[in-house]
C-alpha cells in the first residue's frame, strides 16, 4: 500500500501573488525571498516564492534592489494602486477604449459614479497626497454640480 499524503488544497488564481504581496506590505524595510517565504510559512519552497516575485516584478507590482548576491523586494504600491495597473491593462488591451471607457461607467452604480466624477474634477496633485482621499462611495458629493446626470442633461438649454 502507497503511503499517500494529504495534499494542501489548491490555491485560486492570483492567491498565491496577493499572500506574497501582503507579506512585502508587513515588512518595514525590502526584504528577501527567505524572509517572505519564512512569513507565509507552510510548505511553501523557496524557488515559488522567487517564481512569484519574478513575475510580480514583470507586471510591475513590485520592484528589486541587489543586495550582496541576492535581491531585495519591495511592493511597488498599494492595493489600490495594484488594481488600477489591472484596470489599465485592461484597457490598453482594447482597440475601442471609449467604448469601454463608456461601458464601465454606465456600470458604475450611483455613488461609484458620484465618486468617479469627483475625483475627475480635482486638481491631479491632490490625488497623489494621501490627505486629498475621496470621501466614501456613498457620501454627498461637496458641490452640488458634482451631482450624477448623464452628459445630455449636462448642456444648458
Amino acid at each position: 500500500m502507497t503511503d499517500r499524503r494529504q495534499r494542501p488544497p489548491r490555491r485560486g488564481q492570483g492567491e498565491l501573488e496577493a499572500q506574497v504581496l501582503s507579506a512585502l506590505r508587513v515588512g518595514e524595510e525590502p526584504a528577501t525571498a527567505g524572509w517572505v517565504q519564512e512569513r507565509l510559512g507552510g510548505d511553501l519552497a523557496y524557488t515559488t516564492v522567487i517564481t512569484i516575485l519574478t513575475r510580480l516584478l514583470a507586471k510591475g507590482a513590485v520592484t528589486r534592489e541587489r543586495a550582496g548576491r541576492s535581491f531585495v523586494w519591495t511592493p511597488a504600491s498599494d492595493e489600490a494602486g495594484l488594481a488600477a495597473r489591472r484596470m489599465r491593462r485592461v484597457l490598453d488591451g482594447e482597440r475601442d477604449r471609449g467604448a469601454v471607457l463608456a461601458s464601465f461607467v454606465t456600470s458604475l452604480g450611483p455613488g461609484d459614479e458620484r465618486l468617479l466624477r469627483e475625483l475627475l474634477a480635482r486638481p491631479e496633485a491632490q490625488l497623489t497626497h494621501p490627505e486629498a482621499q475621496p470621501a466614501h462611495p456613498e457620501a454627498q458629493p461637496a458641490h452640488p454640480e458634482a451631482q450624477l446626470t448623464h452628459p445630455e442633461a449636462e448642456r444648458e438649454d
